[in-house]
This record gives structure tokens, C-alpha cells and sequence, in this order.
């Protein structure tokens, strides 16, 4: 059984650049990265991507296709190609997994064929998977909008591979592990992070939430989990590197703990 590797993704340092996600992986003792493509300008230029890796011998693992809001006109308007090159990304990068946000409700063609089109890439690139995170209703004072097609929630639909992110979790007002009994087996990549079901998304620290984050990678692991765990949080509160770094070191202290009291011994 193969041990979940635990990667720093790129959004976790901002406000700082991509090149010090790299810069963290490495010194703290990471396992690798995920790149947030569209974060920065660094970002979408893969090849100078692959030189910053091997520069400081952190993998990038896997890849989050720049499908977010402030990413609409990353690498074009046309929302299957942007998947496509996602996955030619990850795979010249060395890794094997592309996250996937759902389609908006305006994107109406490309949400009626979204469950078909990630069986298809998924069919095609059969060395990469395209992992359909869970999302959440946008939460107003009038009432909730539905604001993802075919919907936020992709326990219901076909999808072969699943992103769990715990934060969105929070958001969407539903527990984590509801989603990892749920999901079994499509359970192949995991955004640790957490939340206090705030109408924003809040990325928290895993354990400063309600989603008893450390119970849930404890399950996972438990299970015999061979994904990613991608520590993807919101660091805005430090107030110099080295205060990022020690979150960012004491996180991943927390993680491998957990993990090696979690993993099924062998024999």
C-alpha cells in the first residue's frame, strides 16, 4: 500500500508568488506541490514551472485547472481546453491529478455536458485524473443561489474521481465525513483545510474549524487512502515568512502524525 503524499499547494503562501510555495515545500519537508494555475503569472508558464521543481527538487503532484472566478480568462475561454491543457501540464510535470471546480450556472452548454466530458477525459488521459471538487451554494441574506451546474454537490453524479475540500465542506454547511462515507472509493484527492461554516470560504488551519478535520484524514488514512493530501490554507495572517513558515511547519507535523497513528500497519 502506498503512503498519500502531502503536498503545500500553491494558494496556501499567498500573498506571496508561486516560487515560494516551492521555496516552503522544500525547506519544511514536504512531499511536493499543487499548482493553483492562474494564481500569478508564474503559474500558467508550465515550462518555467518544471525548471522551478527540478531547481528545488519539489515535484508539482497535481495540477488545479484555473476554473475559479478570478481564472475565467486563464489560458482562453474555452472551458474543455483549459482541462485538456491541465492535464498535458500535470503530465509533462510529472504528476497525476487535475482538480476540477464545476461549471457556473451561466456556463449552460458546458454544464450540460460536463459528467460526459469528465468520463471522456478521464478515458483519454488514463494516466491522469480529473477530480471533481465539492463545492457550495453561494449563501446571501435573501437565500442560497445555486450557482453550479449540474450542481455543487457531486456525491449524485458519475463521476469516477472525486476533491474533497473541507473548507467547502464548512461552507456548504455538511461535514466532511458525510462525504468520505459517502463517496468511498471516488474519494481520490483531499484538500485538508477546515471552516466555521461562515458564508465565505474560509480555508482555516485543519482543526481551527468544524469539521473535525484530523478525524477525517485519520478515516481516510485508516481506510488505506493513496491519493494526495494537499494542505491548501489561507495564510494571510502571518505577518512575515517566518511566521508563514512555522504554520506551515506545524501543519505538516500535525498531518504525518496523524497519518502514522491512522495507517493500517503492514502484514
Amino acid at each position: 500500500m502506498n503512503v498519500p503524499q502531502v503536498l503545500l499547494s500553491t494558494t496556501s503562501v499567498f500573498p506571496e508568488a508561486s516560487t515560494s510555495a516551492f521555496e516552503l515545500s522544500a525547506s519544511l519537508g514536504y512531499d511536493g506541490v499543487e499548482l493553483m494555475v492562474g494564481v500569478d503569472s508564474l503559474s500558467v508558464d508550465i515550462d518555467a514551472i518544471a525548471k522551478l521543481a527540478d531547481y528545488h527538487g519539489v515535484p508539482v503532484r497535481s495540477v488545479h485547472a484555473p476554473t475559479l472566478l478570478v481564472t475565467q480568462g486563464t489560458w482562453g475561454n474555452d472551458s474543455w481546453e483549459k482541462l485538456r491543457r491541465s492535464g498535458e501540464a500535470v503530465r509533462q510535470l510529472g504528476g497525476d491529478v487535475v482538480v476540477v471546480h464545476p461549471p457556473f450556472r451561466w456556463q449552460r452548454d458546458y454544464g450540460k455536458t460536463f459528467v460526459d466530458g469528465i468520463a471522456t477525459l478521464n478515458a483519454d488521459f488514463d494516466d491522469v485524473k480529473f477530480c471533481v471538487e465539492n463545492m457550495y451554494p453561494w449563501r446571501t441574506p435573501a437565500g442560497n443561489i445555486q450557482a453550479y451546474l449540474p450542481g455543487w454537490d457531486p456525491t449524485d453524479f458519475a463521476y469516477e474521481h472525486l476533491t474533497l475540500d473541507l473548507s467547502h465542506a464548512s461552507t456548504s454547511q455538511r461535514q466532511s465525513m458525510d462525504f468520505v462515507h459517502a463517496w468511498g472509493p471516488r474519494l481520490a484527492h483531499v484538500h485538508l483545510t477546515d471552516g466555521k461554516g461562515s458564508l465565505k470560504d474560509e480555508h482555516l488551519l485543519p482543526g481551527e474549524g468544524d469539521q473535525s478535520a484530523w478525524d477525517v484524514l485519520a478515516e481516510i488514512c485508516s481506510r488505506g487512502f493513496e491519493g494526495h493530501i494537499v494542505l491548501e490554507v489561507s495564510t494571510r495572517r502571518a505577518r512575515s515568512r517566518a511566521e508563514r513558515e512555522d504554520l506551515l511547519g506545524e501543519s505538516l507535523e500535525n498531518i504525518r502524525r496523524t497519518m502514522s497513528a491512522a495507517v493500517p500497519e503492514k502484514g
